[in-house]
């Protein structure tokens, strides 16, 4: 298939770009700064382009041959005018009319393991929001047939260039091993990276996925506070983890909100009050059996081993 995947470059889009062209794909990455696309230049089949996705026109230009449309697009945190508005549900939006009017069979589009309309944080609504404009109304007025759309929602996402279990390790670092944590035992079910590129490449090639929705989680469930000593215990550094009351997280998301960066947010904090762990096996569907976190992350974090192939 001749594939445009958007968000391409980043953490999950990389490792699935990899696997895309393994399986004789032919993709197109558009990205606004190619020093971010560097593994993927040597790979023959991928087509990069300096783009800005945002832009309908773009979009319609980049889909233009294409059979099948991956959105991995997504912010953690507002910053400047990239807003959840405009980068979750507005581009699902002009993903969506791009991918009619471009005659695009195929959109597999990734949210997350909680998305609701009425869930606490803005990032949640939006996610949700971007999952009701992909399967709004068809526009009658196109002759061909409406997009498959195929959603996905992981859990929260480890592997080697991941900004959680990273995150973490540099945090230890900073503090030297004493941490003051928000929802300490909020739950999830880390899911590897290689698992979720897997996920949709398997979706992409099955037509059973039209309409369908796939949560994506790893084989335990696992509290934030277990994350962080697992994390701490396989990079070999020192672990202390500080409880922080909810008041008080919430103060400290309203102050590291004010940070370059935003490391933690209000806004963060209240995903953390929903557990986000899966209600249905979409790995078993997908024929996936989920990697365990500790079967990865002495690749990229024991400090004694080598740095992992691409």
């Amino acid at each position: 298939m001749n594939v445009c995947v958007l968000g391409g470059s980043g953490f999950v889009g990389t490792e699935l770009v990899i696997r895309l062209v393994r399986a004789g794909h032919w993709v197109r990455v558009p990205t606004r700064n190619l020093t971010r696309a560097e593994r993927l230049r040597v790979l023959d089949t991928v087509e990069l382009r300096v783009a800005n996705v945002h832009e309908p026109r773009i979009l319609s230009q980049l889909f233009a041959g294409c059979d099948a449309v991956v959105n991995l697009v997504g912010i953690l945190n507002p910053r400047g005018r990239a807003s959840f508005d405009t980068v979750h549900t507005e581009l699902a939006a002009k993903v969506m009319a791009s991918a009619r009017t471009a005659a695009v069979r195929h959109v597999l589009h990734m949210s997350a393991l909680g998305a609701d309309p009425h869930a606490p944080s803005r990032y949640l609504r939006s996610k949700a929001a971007a999952e009701a404009r992909l399967r709004a109304a068809p526009h009658s007025e196109l002759p061909h047939a409406d997009p498959a759309v195929t959603v996905f929602r992981p859990s929260v996402i480890f592997g080697p260039a991941d900004s959680l279990t990273n995150r973490f390790a540099r945090l230890l670092r900073l503090t030297a091993g004493c941490l003051p944590l928000a929802r300490a035992r909020a739950r999830f079910a880390p899911i590897c990276v290689f698992d979720v590129a897997d996920a949709l490449v398997r979706a992409l090639g099955e037509r059973a996925s039209a309409g369908q929705t796939y949560e994506l989680c790893g084989p335990q469930v696992m509290t934030l506070a277990q994350i962080v000593r697992l994390t701490a215990r396989v990079a070999r550094l020192p672990c202390r983890i500080v409880p922080l009351p909810d008041a008080i997280a919430r103060v400290q998301g309203l102050l590291m909100g004010l940070l370059p960066g935003k490391p933690f947010s209000l806004d963060n904090f209240r995903s953390l009050t929903l557990d986000s762990v899966c209600r249905e096996d979409g790995c078993r569907r997908l024929g996936i059996t989920p990697t365990a976190m500790l079967a990865v992350l002495p690749t990229y974090l024991d400090p004694r081993r080598p740095a992992p192939l691409a």
